[in-house]
């Protein structure tokens, strides 16, 4: 099973293990929770200003964050589920700031590494359904990023 995972580096700085790790995690995770083989995930990795008008544009929050999801599974308003047709699954974007995966790996103490594969795969998470907007969801999609996360054998 594995996933089709198209990335861009905005950055330019992230190294071809750092995307083996995403893509390798991202596969660990989807097989795990079983999602369809061959789904989409964009992953784009960007600046801290990029991120920040991102955030600005489409949340209303003028500040840079660590990872923004887009699920294309929600539909909009006016549009309509197409059924009977065999099309890969669209998950949607993720999109994760470099800047603030090297400030939050050195805050926490911990590699990049593990920092990136978590950004992603709480995106990934997020584009799969999961939030944490009541303590009920952040307590259930946490666990699962944990247990993934040590599973996979990113651990803090």
């Amino acid at each position: 099973m594995s996933l089709s995972i198209d990335f861009m580096d905005e950055t330019n700085e992230l190294k071809k293990e750092d995307f083996d790790l995403v893509e390798s995690l991202l596969n660990f995770a989807a097989n795990k929770l079983e999602i369809e083989n061959e789904s989409e995930v964009s992953i784009t990795f960007v600046s801290n200003e990029r991120i920040q008008e991102i955030n600005r544009e489409y949340r209303e929050k003028d500040l840079p964050t660590d990872v923004i999801s887009f699920a294309m599974e929600e539909l909009g308003e006016g549009e309509i589920e197409i059924s009977g047709v065999e099309m890969p699954r669209v998950l949607g974007d993720i999109i994760i700031s470099v800047s603030k995966a090297h400030e939050q790996a050195n805050d926490y103490g911990h590699a990049f590494t593990r920092e990136l594969g978590f950004l992603a795969l709480h995106g990934f998470l997020h584009l799969l359904g999961y939030d944490h907007m009541t303590p009920e969801d952040e307590k259930e999609m946490f666990g699962l990023q944990k247990d993934i996360l040590d599973e996979y054998g990113l651990k803090r």
